[in-house]
């Protein structure tokens, strides 16, 4: 191998290498934008859904923690 062909293989391996801006048409751009803004949306749904899961529960051990102390005052003399 000379040292001109070395240069050249050096050159072309550098070329091959570096890299490239990503272009995306505007239909693609469009489109990742819009599936960055679905997974937005639906991270926001799961975790609404969560919160409105654990305060229904927690509202549901009030009562029935209520219930429970109503039951035991009934049960032991009260008469409302």
């Amino acid at each position: 191998m000379t040292p001109e062909d070395r240069q050249a293989l050096i050159a072309e391996v550098v070329a091959a290498i570096q890299p490239r801006p990503a272009s995306l048409s505007d239909d693609e751009q469009r489109w990742v934008r819009m599936a960055i803004q679905r997974e937005a949306q639906s991270y926001r749904l799961r975790q609404a859904i969560i919160e409105k899961t654990l305060s229904g529960l927690v509202w549901a051990a009030i009562v029935a923690v209520g219930l429970m102390v109503l039951d035991y005052a009934k049960n032991h003399g009260f008469k409302p």
